[in-house]
């Protein structure tokens, strides 16, 4: 690995020094923006993970280089996970330990308490940019009910409990990850009677609490970038008016539906017009956009390179839009 890289992902580090105790969860270096495509460093309490997006054959990386600076005394940690997006093992996907022998098994943010396991998928479990929309959910969510779809391992349902919501349903079709969801709010001493897990298709979900007209203050929109299966197809940046209207009716008067939209390929213009175009009629307006974290898009100081279509208005590709709902019949 050049000198250069790795002043450069130091450099980048140090722009994070601000960050403190809470959250210890945050990106160290976003190589996509910071100089490195394909390289992402993020920090998980004590451990270290290595994002590497390119193919290994390829890669200018010198991972023990990275696992000697992160185990330094002026980094100090004590764990380095290495995934390898492209890796054919799908072990190697999923991480390989570099260094110590124990990963952390939650994080905290804002006071916070996450589940984690930094190996149950490629990722990571735990998404970082979604920070502040976590802050907005445990802000807005007191008293309130809360669909959580696509959950995943439902950190946004664990800040609206937090946040004091009366009931948080999260869904996701992988019960695994649901099951992180519920170690979470567990962390947290919530009260079991308050949440309820449904490993369903979203498909199947929505078209059955509709049936039952279940409405709630808060539905989160937050699907995969695209995903099929029986029951029906997600294509967020093809048809994302089409996912919207499928979990409108599943907003109670006065609510609120939070749309998340990670299509690196869609303009922040396109999409913000789609959603312009939901709000001509008198049922939805855009009340605002949740900013992604600079430590996620990198700083002033530190941006060398920008993302392949420009996301503006919003200020990354994770685009994540606040919708005001109204309903004709006024039930909330």
């Amino acid at each position: 690995m050049s000198k250069k890289l790795l002043e450069t992902i130091i450099t980048a580090s140090e722009a994070r020094k601000g960050f403190g105790a809470t959250p210890n969860a945050y990106r160290l270096f976003n190589g996509f923006y910071e100089g490195c495509p394909g390289l992402v460093l993020d920090r998980y309490s004590d451990a270290l993970v290595i994002l590497d997006h390119g193919l290994p054959e390829n890669s200018e990386v010198s991972f023990q280089e990275l696992t000697d600076w992160a185990l330094s005394p002026v980094m100090g940690f004590n764990t380095v996970l290495l995934k390898q997006r492209q890796a054919k093992d799908p072990a190697f996907r999923n991480g390989r330990l570099l260094a110590g022998t124990a990963l952390p098994q939650q994080v905290t943010e804002d006071g916070i308490p996450y589940a984690l396991d930094l190996q149950m998928n490629q990722d990571a479990g735990f998404y970082l940019d979604t920070r502040n929309l976590r802050r907005w959910l445990r802000d807005h969510a007191d008293g309130r009910k809360v669909l959580n779809t696509f959950a995943y391992t439902g950190s946004l349902g664990i800040a609206a409990g937090v946040g004091g919501a009366a009931e948080v349903i999260q869904t996701d079709l992988d019960r695994k990850f649901l099951e992180i969801a519920q170690n979470s709010w567990q962390l947290n001493d919530l009260d079991s009677n308050r949440t309820q897990i449904l490993p369903v298709d979203f498909f199947k979900v929505a078209d059955r609490l509709r049936r039952q007209e279940r409405l709630f203050d808060i539905v989160i929109l937050d699907p995969p970038f695209f995903s099929t299966t029986q029951a029906g197809r997600v294509d967020w940046q093809k048809q994302s008016t089409r996912l919207i209207n499928k979990v409108r009716p599943l907003v109670g008067h006065g609510g609120q539906l939070v749309v998340i939209n990670n299509s690196l390929f869609l303009p922040g213009a396109d999409f913000m017009a789609e959603l312009q175009t939901l709000c001509e009629s008198e049922y939805l307006s855009l009340r605002t956009l949740i900013p992604i974290p600079e430590d996620f898009t990198g700083y002033p100081s530190t941006i060398l390179d920008i993302p392949p279509v420009d996301p503006a208005p919003f200020n990354h590709p994770t685009k994540i839009a606040i919708l005001d709902v109204s309903r004709k019949d006024q039930r909330r």
